[in-house]
């Protein structure tokens, strides 16, 4: 059936405290109800905010008197960053006060000696992204939601996206971090080091954690020299088995510059193709299509030269049935866009199921096969949505209802599709959530996949740090 939201009971705010906290937080406290709107909706639609009550710190000395007074009165608070997480993360009851982090988006510094970037929370993505830019850097983390989602909200999710496979996930790329704990103090963790060995890694404890164990309001991320040549190619495959060889090849005889390698089924691209104003660079259909950037930031490269040259090897090979490249960084983006799109164009392809699944980067050609048989005799006439970052072993197993079956109809099957996706994934050596996180969606699945072990860490460590279990409750454990 269709995922629901499982909050606790929790009765409403009482009038008293709202307007204490409107007292203390003077200009930054929502209750209208026209101006609570756009913090209430989910990305996905699956779940439904009834909050009464938003925050909107402008830095983290204002945010903490909110958290001490929320603590003072047993007040659950809820984090949202740009709100487009896909697990319901972000969603809160009328019990629940939301905590936005809008107005904290500031690029404080950009460093290009240490290449680091220190930004708010509430920086957008792509306002990152623009300001290292202009000081000849990159900062390579690239979503599909970057012009709407935020740093912050990178942070507490772990957001992977396409350059995993060069650069890491937002693990990697941060460095430090200041959080508002539960009880209100403030964890000043904003150290530029890429070495630091004084005790134990306090910031990992935050990133991932959805907000779970306190509030992300600043963070030092790495960036890289920008990169001077790029060279984008996409690709018709004959087997997926084929896509993990190309791939393989590329970062051989590339010394390793393969910046993102993104795998499309057939399907997927029919619907982009049909549903946006995309069309496809190649003449044929084929099983698969693949998306592969290379890039160097070097004054000299012939990285040019080395693309061909592969893309040649692979040809005899009989890895590539087809193949356009960019003839410059415009086309380079629109062929980028290919795969960007899809999510969008399976929303209007009709009602989706859909998993945020990883395998060991080997195991994906028999997890795709297997789920795909065992999921079509399920269900005959389903369409496989698959694509994903293969080059981090990260694939978006997404499914979208049959031709001839309602939205309504095929959405109640959702969990039985994931009790057959799912265990497939982590009989692999695999996991449920590659990027995505956990949220509401799947707090209540994930606890039948980890060991006990494993699962009273995560409590204990979450008992800890948030006693009362005042942030974002009912998520991820």
């Amino acid at each position: 059936m269709k995922p629901q939201a499982t909050f606790e009971a929790t009765p409403p705010l009482d009038d008293a405290f709202i307007e204490r906290l409107k007292a203390i937080l003077p200009g930054a406290v929502i209750t209208d109800s026209g101006q609570l709107e756009s913090y209430l909706i989910e990305e996905r639609g699956l779940f439904t905010s009834t909050a009464r009550v938003v925050i909107v710190p402008d830095c983290a000395e204002t945010l903490a008197k909110a958290v001490r007074l929320c603590a003072e009165h047993r007040v659950p608070m809820v984090p949202q960053g740009g709100n487009t997480g896909l697990v319901g993360g972000a969603v809160a009851n009328q019990g629940e006060v939301v905590v936005s982090m809008r107005r904290m988006r500031a690029v404080r510094n950009i460093d290009p000696v240490n290449f680091t970037a220190t930004v708010e929370a509430g920086c957008i993505l792509a306002d990152l992204q623009n300001a290292a830019d202009a000081e000849s850097c990159l900062f390579p983390l690239s979503l599909g939601a970057e012009g709407s989602c935020t740093v912050g909200g990178n942070i507490a999710s772990n957001a992977g996206g396409m350059g995993v496979l060069r650069y890491g996930n937002m693990r990697e790329l941060t460095l430090g971090l200041e959080v508002v704990l539960p009880d209100g103090r403030i964890w000043n963790g904003m150290r530029p080091l890429y070495k630091d060995n004084s005790g134990y890694s306090l910031k990992n404890l935050f990133v991932g954690s959805e907000g779970t164990l306190g509030f992300v309001t600043a963070a030092v991320v790495k960036l890289f020299p920008k990169p001077r040549h790029v060279q984008t190619a996409f690709c018709a495959l004959p087997s997926v088995e084929a896509a993990l060889e190309l791939l393989s090849l590329a970062r051989r005889n590339s010394g390793d510059a393969v910046t993102a390698f993104e795998l499309m089924s057939e399907f997927s691209l029919e619907i982009v193709c049909r549903h946006t104003d995309r069309d496809s660079p190649l003449s044929e259909p084929a099983p698969w299509f693949a998306m592969i950037e290379l890039s160097s930031s070097r004054p000299q490269d012939n990285l040019q030269e080395i693309f061909q040259s592969t893309l040649e090897e692979a040809f005899k090979a009989e890895l590539i049935l087809d193949a356009v490249i960019a003839s410059s960084l415009e086309q380079g983006h629109k062929l980028r866009q290919l795969r960007e799109s899809t999510p969008e164009a399976q929303k209007r392809a009709g009602g989706s199921i859909k998993h945020d699944v990883s395998v060991p980067v080997s195991s994906i050609p028999v997890f795709i096969e297997r789920a795909s048989a065992a999921v079509a005799e399920y269900m005959p006439g389903i369409h496989f949505c698959v694509f994903g970052h293969v080059g981090d072993g990260n694939v978006h197993y997404n499914l979208t209802q049959p031709d001839d079956m309602t939205k309504e109809a095929f959405l109640a099957h959702w969990g039985a599709v994931n009790d057959i996706v799912h265990p497939l994934a982590m009989s692999l050596g695999g996991s449920i959530s590659a990027e995505h996180g956990i949220g509401l969606l799947k707090v209540s699945e994930i606890k039948g996949y980890r060991s006990p072990e494993e699962q009273g860490l995560l409590c204990e460590i979450k008992q800890a740090v948030d006693p009362d279990n005042l942030m974002n409750p009912g998520k991820m454990i």
